[in-house]
């Protein structure tokens, strides 16, 4: 009875998951007419009117099957124009984006149409029609770039481009991460399910998240040929534990073949190959072995000998019979013609056997218009009634409204906007100053009102047309001085006062008629201007002079009296403020307080309690006599390096300000001891709380997320919140303190730096801790922000697995936790390497958020690793899935004895070393 009730409670608590999942589905039957619900999916469809104002609904002739989607379909005029579909997304989030086509028979003299797919600004797919009762279908997986994302038809070859339906299904948050996201979506290629039943496909609901698993019986030309003799069909109705990292169909697993005569082979073609791709393949055994039976197996491909080393055991891989396998390769060089064989071991009693198989393309992300083009384009459209009807997508990508000019620049540029005489109403939108490769502005002959905007910063306008509008206000003064201008028409508009004078000087073809109140200004009045000007500014400087030379005498006099002060006191001179000089130069005053050294040795009782050791030396407690209780560092390095470091550290952290980071509270200079004093921290470390002895405190998942969080926003802080920014160099669990409420603030800025006046923002001096060191400053001596976002990565996981981050006895020879845990999450093995006091206690959902977030930040090139704000993120929604009510399943002990004990499929699968995307192009795998 415990277990059938735990099954039990897996299946509600799925059921309401799907539930959930159901209602975010997206179901659009393009050209319907009316919205309803699929009888045989229970899925709710609704009609593309909403979405799209162009095209027409035509019937479609001799519609393959009698789904309703397919009786409809949306045809779009043969032009240069783009027609689109706004989807509406959570940033981030991954999905499948779907569109299909059924043409339906060709009418006297048509011609098959082929034309062009988009997501965004990305080729997706070229669409060819070759036979009018196929329904070809489109997919893609993406992780959404922002709220919203276009699906467009567009640049027909042949005959009208058209669409019937598009579908958005939102992922589970583990499924289909790559390590090459940000630069690349996934185009599905292939999902076959091995031994179907017959030819239908399998969707949902047997699929909760809607793919599309097409069965191995349906046959085209050159696909799914070249089967091995002895091949056969096999299938069961026991359950199929699929809990891995993608979550196949249970009905989809229960079905195989298995080559009875020790091989299984297959050829298909892929279409858009060849390319880089992911290909998964599916295996659980579904049938009862004998007691010295076994069922061994290699992948066999002449062309590449690298991927037919290792061995598949199913019941060892899986750790037992009905469940679950999904090796991957993640970048895989695969041609148009794909010919592959599993051949049994000679070992083995039984031949192979396969269940599924998934490839998909990566698909390299096209640059979209430049955000300030795209909002002053957008805008433009919302004030012509004729533009706001259309929704084409990207300005510029493929192709270029009509009405736009762009660069070929990445990302593009618009250059020239040409909307003469399109009953254009309002302001011009002020958002124009950021267009700054603008060259030709033309919106004459329209009812354009106010003032003209800011365009100062448009050095490359050459051209503009604003003549026989309802422009106001006076011309500014800039527009004399726009380094390209040539041309200025403003005729027939209200503006008002006088010329800027470099309008005047015949350099620029000026017309300004039909202003009456539009005027030139006269000689005089400049001449007079220029000496008025020239007599204010000298009798400013004078003033000046004055003063400076009051202030300057009275600080002689001040100093003369302080040394005369002095000669009467002891040796002993305690610091105001800073008594520091640094190259030559005497600091500004800063906030923290001097602390004079035999308070602090009372405040400590002589430094008796020693509570730690910083990067720069010992610290210990102390209780100030107010009661405050502190914490005071003592340097170690009295040398003139390690006054300079000094001096470094007093001056940044008195300027630094963040409620997750360890406030400076005083220092200290004297008797050649170097003293800061912080504010104490009640619970320690970070470190102590996770690697400590075993009766401390442990953290659950949630005090987890948000020590985390509470980090990150600190180290964020320093990237960004700081000008010029701020490397920490150091980010590890024993620079992350608790306070007494057990919120992390960030410490130990004896390392940080400020970065570099530039782009690159390098830190050069050598730091950091081993285990938590970026990997490219072995290469290049140089720390940058992405090196902070390395260390973070590591206390990321340290977090998820309770392990140090470099031990021979729970790595191997892996040595550190980044290499081992990486190869068990991009497996899809996330419950292996979590805390075991984590376990039955956190939502899966919840950790493989965090999970794949720290794989990013360890990456092994920086160009491929988030920002500091992309972790806060990832760690926010990681807290909402944790305190949400939606039924997801909690690790349990059982489940990660299982996932623990499982074994690569491939020595290389997955090993392919992560790409320099910088070029943003793949590798060619080997």
């Amino acid at each position: 009875m415990g277990l059938l009730s735990h099954f039990l409670v897996i299946f509600f608590l799925l059921k309401s998951s799907v539930l959930c999942q159901v209602q975010e589905f997206i179901s659009i039957d393009c050209g319907g007419t009316n919205n309803y619900t699929d009888r045989s999916t229970g899925l709710a469809w609704i009609s593309d009117t909403v979405f799209m104002k162009q095209g027409k609904s035509v019937g479609v002739e001799n519609p393959n099957g009698n789904k309703v989607q397919y009786q409809r379909k949306r045809d779009f005029p043969i032009d240069s124009k783009k027609y689109c579909y706004t989807l509406r997304t959570e940033e981030r989030r991954r999905y499948l984006v779907r569109a299909t086509f059924q043409y339906g028979s060709l009418a006297n003299g048509d011609t098959y149409p082929q034309f062009q797919l988009y997501l965004d600004a990305t080729k997706w797919s070229t669409v060819s029609i070759l036979d009018a009762s196929r329904i070809y279908v489109k997919e893609i997986i993406i992780r959404a770039p922002s709220d919203f994302v276009d699906v467009c038809i567009c640049c027909a070859t042949t005959g009208s481009p058209f669409i019937s339906t598009l579908e958005l299904r939102p992922l589970n948050l583990s499924m289909y991460a790559t390590d090459y996201e940000d630069n690349f979506f996934l185009e599905v290629a292939a999902r076959i399910n091995f031994g179907a039943p017959s030819e239908d496909a399998i969707r949902y609901p047997d699929d909760p998240y809607d793919r599309i698993w097409d069965s191995d019986l349906i046959r085209r030309q050159n696909y799914l040929v070249g089967v091995a003799p002895g091949t056969e069909r096999i299938n069961t109705s026991k359950n199929i534990d699929t809990r891995t990292r993608e979550y196949p169909p249970v009905k989809v697993m229960q079905t195989a073949v298995v080559g009875t005569k020790g091989t299984l082979s297959y050829r298909l073609n892929l279409e858009d190959f060849p390319a880089n791709a992911r290909a998964y393949a599916y295996f659980a055994e579904i049938e009862d072995l004998g007691k010295n039976e076994t069922r061994k197996f290699k992948l066999e491909q002449p062309f590449f000998p690298d991927y037919s080393n290792a061995v598949v055991n199913i019941a060892e891989n899986a750790n037992g019979s009905y469940t679950l396998y999904e090796p991957s390769y993640m970048n895989v060089t695969l041609d148009f013609v794909l010919s592959f064989s599993f051949v049994k071991t000679r070992d083995s009693t039984r031949g192979p056997l396969l269940n599924a198989m998934e490839i998909s393309k990566y698909l390299e992300i096209a640059s979209k218009t430049d955000g300030q083009d795209v909002a002053v384009a957008n805008a433009l459209c919302l004030m012509s009634a004729e533009s706001s009807q259309m929704n084409e997508g990207d300005p510029c990508v493929p192709t270029n409204w009509e009405w736009l000019n762009c660069s070929s620049t990445t990302p593009p540029r618009i250059t020239k906007i040409d909307l003469s005489r399109r009953n254009l109403k309002g302001e011009i939108p002020p958002e124009i100053k950021g267009m700054e490769g603008l060259t030709e502005l033309w919106l004459d002959g329209n009812s354009l009102t106010g003032l003209l905007p800011d365009m100062s910063s448009l050095i490359n306008l050459k051209i503009v047309h604003l003549e026989d509008n309802k422009l106001t206000g006076p011309l500014p003064s800039y527009l004399g001085s726009l380094p390209s201008l040539q041309a200025l028409f403003i005729q027939n508009n209200s503006f008002s006062g006088e010329i800027p004078s470099g309008l005047l000087n015949g350099k620029i073809i000026f017309n300004y008629e039909g202003n009456p109140s539009l005027h030139r200004g006269t000689k005089d009045k400049v001449h007079f201007q220029l000496i008025l000007g020239t007599s204010i500014g000298v009798l400013a400087i004078l003033s000046v002079l004055f003063l400076g030379s009051l202030v300057l005498f009275h600080n002689l006099r001040r100093k003369k009296s302080q040394q005369k002060g002095d000669s009467r006191h002891s040796s002993t001179k305690p610091s105001t403020a800073y008594s520091m000089v640094r190259d030559g130069h005497l600091m500004d005053e800063g906030i923290a307080c001097y602390i004079t050294l035999p308070a602090l040795k009372e405040a400590t009782n002589n430094f008796s309690r020693k509570i730690g050791m910083g990067s720069f030396g010992s610290v210990y407690y102390g209780k100030m006599k107010d009661g405050k209780e502190v914490a005071v560092k003592i340097m170690t390095d009295s040398s003139t390096h390690g006054n300079h470091q000094f001096v470094t550290e007093v001056a940044l952290l008195s300027r630094i300000h963040h409620r997750n980071l360890v406030p400076l509270i005083g220092y200290c200079e004297e008797e050649y001891q170097h003293i800061l004093v912080y504010e104490y921290m009640h619970n320690g470390t970070l470190r102590d709380h996770i690697h400590g002895s075993a009766n401390q405190k442990h953290l659950d998942w949630l005090a987890r997320l948000r020590i985390a969080e509470d980090a990150a926003k600190g180290l964020e802080y320093l990237h960004t919140g700081c000008n010029p920014s701020i490397i920490h160099r150091d980010v590890k669990t024993s620079n992350i303190l608790l306070d007494i409420n057990m919120r992390a603030k960030v410490s130990d800025f004896g390392l940080s730096r400020q970065a570099e006046e530039d782009l690159t923002h390098i830190s050069s001096v050598a730091r950091g801790t081993v285990g938590y060191l970026d990997p490219e400053y072995y290469a290049n001596q140089q720390l940058t922000e992405k090196s902070d976002v390395y260390s973070f990565g590591v206390v990321l996981l340290e977090l998820i697995t309770g392990r140090k981050p470099v031990s021979t006895e729970d790595y191997g020879p892996e040595m550190n936790i980044v290499h081992w845990a990486r190869s068990l999450i991009r497996k899809g093995d996330v419950i292996s390497i979590v805390d075991p006091f984590l376990s039955g206690n956190a939502k899966t959902e919840s950790i493989w958020r965090v999970a794949e977030i720290a794989i990013q930040c360890v990456e092994q090139h920086s160009v491929s690793r988030p920002r500091m704000q992309e972790i806060i993120l990832a760690i926010q929604d990681a807290v909402k899935i944790e305190k949400g009510t939606a039924g997801n399943l909690k690790i349990s002990s059982g489940s990660s004895k299982a996932q623990s004990s499982r074994k690569t499929l491939l020595t290389s699968f997955l090993e392919i070393e992560s790409p320099d995307l910088s070029n943003g192009c793949l590798p060619s795998a080997r």
